[in-house]
């Protein structure tokens, strides 16, 4: 028994020893192991299920970056989107914008259209009214003639001043006589009752003025200039006691009425004067006929020919249309007794 409870004793001793020899054992391994190989080594004695969970949240934190990535790569896709939504959009509002500058441009061309149009308008208006006015003007710068009938005309002047020649036949005797012209002494070129009303400076050139001194004057009254040219040449009329008159008015134009008369030497020199209206008489009783008045026509050249005078004063006839339609000259302007024309 007692040995029994020796080998007892001894057996625990021996296991306490070990227990001691073995944790020191442990120590100087622990202390001499490097902490790289005592981490793998904790890793070994780490159990299954916690480097399985280990290993778990390894992979959940690749996954979360994985995720992440994927996070990041939605949101550049998303970003990608963003850009290109905000690109369309930034497209769609300068569309819009050069849609509104159009339509903007659009209304202000309008405008300045519809301002040029009236402004172009406001001008052919004002363009007009000054041609309306050119016009009233030129018209007021014009002479006039009246055929009074048989050898009596009236021309008013571009000043309005008014010449009566051979105050005789018709009407339109009314307006103020500025100069009154007399070819020669007959009746039916020389009635002065005629023309009562007259201006104060009323001014009278009968042949004897216009023969003064054996020789064709010349007069210039400012609104017109008068002169004296041959006439008569003629059983019933001298070329003593008889005139024609070329009466030229302030703008250029001139007339030109032969009297009683023949063909005259002077006729042929006319042309260089370049009438603009020529009278020629052409009874053929008491003057030339129409044949003869033809002819001198063509040596004045006038650039209108008109007969008067065709018939005889005591015939009682002022104009006679049938004559006048067979006055065969060129440029031939026919005017009817009581007719005035524009002098041009």
């Amino acid at each position: 028994m007692k040995k029994a409870a020796c080998f007892f004793a001894v057996f625990c001793l021996t296991v306490m020893l070990a227990a001691c020899g073995g944790k020191s054992g442990s120590t100087e391994s622990a202390q001499q192991i490097p902490a790289e190989d005592r981490v793998s080594e904790s890793a070994q004695q780490t159990p299954a299920e916690d480097r399985v969970s280990e290993s778990t949240q390894q992979t959940s934190v690749g996954d979360r970056v994985s995720e992440s990535a994927q996070q990041t790569s939605v949101g550049d896709s998303g970003s990608e989107s963003a850009m290109q939504t905000s690109a369309e959009a930034d497209s769609a509002n300068s569309e819009t914008g050069m849609s509104a500058d159009i339509t903007d441009t659009g209304f202000e061309t309008a405008a300045d259209t519809d301002s040029e149009e009236a402004s172009n308008l406001s001008e052919m208006e004002s363009e007009e009214a000054n041609a309306d006015v050119d016009v009233d003007a030129d018209q007021a710068q014009k002479g006039r003639l009246l055929y009074m009938g048989h050898a009596s005309l009236r021309i008013t002047a571009p000043e309005g001043k008014v010449i009566y020649i051979d105050p005789y036949a018709g009407q339109g005797y009314e307006p103020a006589a500025d100069l009154i012209l007399v070819t020669h002494g007959h009746y039916d070129h020389f009635d002065m009752d005629k023309v009562a009303n007259r201006n104060p400076d009323c001014r009278i050139i009968t042949w004897q003025e216009a023969l003064a001194d054996g020789t064709h004057q010349t007069f210039d009254l400012g609104f017109a200039a008068i002169e004296a040219v041959e006439a008569g040449n003629n059983q019933y009329h001298s070329t003593d006691e008889c005139v024609g008159y070329i009466v030229v008015l302030t703008d250029g134009t001139s007339v030109y009425v032969t009297g009683d008369t023949s063909t005259t030497q002077q006729m042929p020199s006319l042309a260089e004067k370049e009438i603009d209206y020529a009278f020629f008489c052409c009874d053929g009783i008491y003057n030339m006929d129409l044949e003869e008045a033809a002819q001198c026509a063509e040596l004045v050249g006038a650039k209108y020919n008109t007969p008067y005078h065709m018939t005889a004063a005591d015939s009682g006839a002022l104009f006679d249309r049938t004559r006048a339609e067979q006055f065969k000259v060129p440029n031939l302007l026919i005017i009817e007794d009581g007719q005035e024309i524009e002098l041009k």
